[in-house]
């Protein structure tokens, strides 16, 4: 009897690419994706790597497909936008041995910037889409997706969501397969994509789709089961639907008719219009964008979908008994959860960063990060955030429409993986086209906002093994910039000085603020701060930047709860009356 196994749908999307025979595996980490590479490395037959970005990422994979061995590539769905240059070119390439890019998409923008649907990139780049319903679809769409790849001659996209990612289930275990790598034999006509090679691959990939949009109800996994199938019921009602949307619906209406759909790009059409032909009423359940509902309409198939349910956030079975059967869910205000706003960490080197900043009201243009958080209040610096990598490429634009003493008050913030993703090219053309300016590189040592993975920056490899660790300064240097500086991000005077000096300055520089993120393994922090009630003025000051483990007394004094304090020392600095003291823990 098979072993199995209880696994969220990350770890079970991992173990498909195990046993598919998967050889090298590339990602960048991204929430709800990260877990996928950090399952993967447990796999000694596969390589797996995090790469500086995701473009990076499906370049290797496509490399290692090109070469004849079956790869790889993780990220969310705002991962994708940066890899859309080689998927677009990759989908008229094709495959050699078998190329899956996993997407997770976040409806309810859990922790993304916006809340786009992967499926419409898959249209659009006419690239195949599968999407699983559970941990055991997830398992099994990933092996079948090879399959399907290397039989259409197809990269393929497998798309999640946060909910799928998140969530466990139950997964059979079975042994890994050993495709046997494929001979690489040059074909420029196929893999070389200038304009004479491209105009024809846009044909073979306009034939691929028909084919597997022909092929799509026949289409059955490894187990037996349709990839694409209908399960009939009472047909007074029948819902077209694909992923965790078809969950809802059975655990709500477990009687209706459901077309499920496992393959969501190209459509099974001939299925769909079966299966509408045999209900009275349809309505397409699928989260975010109208996709498939589009595409039935455009069938002259009446149907319901958008006008009953949002475009906007997650879906959920208390969706279909408030839209469909009326039953709203009565929650008593006692059982209402308070809200818990996301805060920077205790001790957290970005808080004392924008302390500085925030004393000197200087706006900084921001990044993708934990320390977006400095947008918020008390803090209230971070001005804009919209991308990887487009704090500096912000400041660089605000200083060419508006004059270098308008910036003189505005600084770019940035991580220090996310200069490495994609903040290096911005900080190049700042160089380049003889910008002003002062960017901030806020060096924790990790990966911050997904989890605490490393980066080129941080001499390990997604494996742990040693590797030679990026210096940011010396990087920072070569691309011609004299006045680069590391400076301790709890040394408050010594930052509030070298910012100063910066502002004034008309060339580039870069202040690097380095010190390590609270929550990485092996820190230790010996000592804590502690309040001296008898000294302190009730001014405030130190609580001001927002630190979570001070509050104010009735009295006006203040506490500071030492199982959060880690002894940063800022709150003690900003102390002007020696009202609060560090000791040992």
């Amino acid at each position: 009897m098979a072993e199995s196994k209880i696994m969220l749908g990350n770890e079970a999307i991992a173990r498909g690419a195990y046993e598919a025979g998967v050889k090298v595996s590339a990602a960048y980490p991204g929430t709800p994706s990260t877990e996928i590479s950090e399952n993967l490395v447990q796999y000694d037959e596969i390589y797996a790597e995090w790469s500086p970005n995701e473009k990076v990422a499906v370049e290797v994979a496509s490399g290692a497909s090109i070469s004849g061995v079956r790869s790889m590539a993780c990220m969310k769905h705002v991962g994708l936008n940066v890899a859309s240059d080689p998927l677009y070119t990759m989908s008229y390439i094709g495959v050699k041995g078998g190329m899956v890019l996993v997407v997770a998409d976040d409806p309810g923008m859990y922790s993304s910037q916006n809340e786009q649907d992967t499926r419409m990139i898959g249209r659009a780049s006419m690239v195949p889409v599968l999407e699983p319903s559970d941990s055991m679809e997830a398992k099994e769409y990933m092996k079948y997706a090879f399959d399907l790849s290397e039989k259409y001659d197809t990269p393929m996209i497998l798309r999640t969501t946060t909910r799928l990612a998140h969530s466990q289930g139950l997964v059979e275990l079975e042994d890994r397969a050993e495709p046997i790598p494929i001979p690489y034999e040059r074909d420029i006509a196929k893999n070389v994509m200038m304009p004479a090679m491209a105009i024809k691959r846009h044909l073979v990939v306009e034939d691929r789709l028909n084919r597997m949009a022909d092929d799509a109800a026949t289409l059955t996994l490894p187990s037996g089961q349709a990839l694409n199938r209908a399960e009939y019921g009472d047909n007074k009602i029948g819902f077209i639907t694909c992923g965790i949307a078809y969950q809802y619906i059975k655990e709500v209406m477990p009687e209706a008719s459901v077309l499920k759909l496992g393959l969501v790009n190209p459509l099974p059409l001939k299925l769909i219009e079966e299966f509408a032909s045999k209900v009275d009423r349809l309505i397409i359940f699928e989260e975010l964008e109208p996709v498939i509902e589009e595409q039935v309409k455009a069938l002259g198939i009446k149907c319901e979908g958008k006008e009953i349910f949002t475009r906007q956030g997650e879906y959920s079975a208390n969706m279909i008994r408030d839209k469909l059967l009326g039953q709203k869910l009565d929650i008593d205000a006692a059982e209402k959860v308070a809200p818990r706003p996301p805060i920077l960490c205790p001790g957290c080197p970005h808080r004392s960063v924008y302390s500085v900043l925030n004393k000197l009201k200087i706006h900084a243009a921001g990044d993708i990060g934990c320390y977006t958080l400095g947008a918020v209040a008390p803090l209230s610096v971070v001005d804009t955030t919209i991308c990887m990598g487009s704090s500096i490429s912000s400041l660089h634009g605000m200083e060419k429409a508006m004059g270098k003493d308008y910036i003189r008050k505005w600084v770019a913030v940035i991580g220090d993986s996310t200069f490495l993703h994609t903040g290096v090219n911005s900080l190049m053309n700042m160089v380049y086209n003889k910008a002003t300016g002062t960017v901030i590189i806020l060096d924790n040592s990790t990966t911050g906002m997904t989890g605490h993975q490393d980066h080129a920056a941080t001499g390990k490899t997604l494996k742990g093994e040693p590797t030679y660790a990026i210096n940011l300064m010396k990087l920072c240097k070569s691309m011609g910039i004299e006045h680069v500086y590391e400076v301790n991000a709890f040394d408050l005077q010594t930052l509030e000085e070298t910012i100063k000096r910066e502002q004034d300055r008309d060339e580039v520089s870069v202040i690097i603020t380095k010190s390590p993120c609270v929550l990485l393994k092996g820190q230790v922090f010996p000592d804590k701060c502690v309040p001296i009630p008898e000294k302190c003025k009730r001014c405030g000051a130190c609580l001001r930047p927002g630190c979570p483990a001070l509050t104010r007394n009735e009295d006006g004094t203040i506490s500071i709860d030492d199982t959060m304090c880690n002894g940063c020392g800022l709150c003690m600095q900003l102390c002007k009356f020696d009202a609060i003291a560090k000791e040992a823990k």
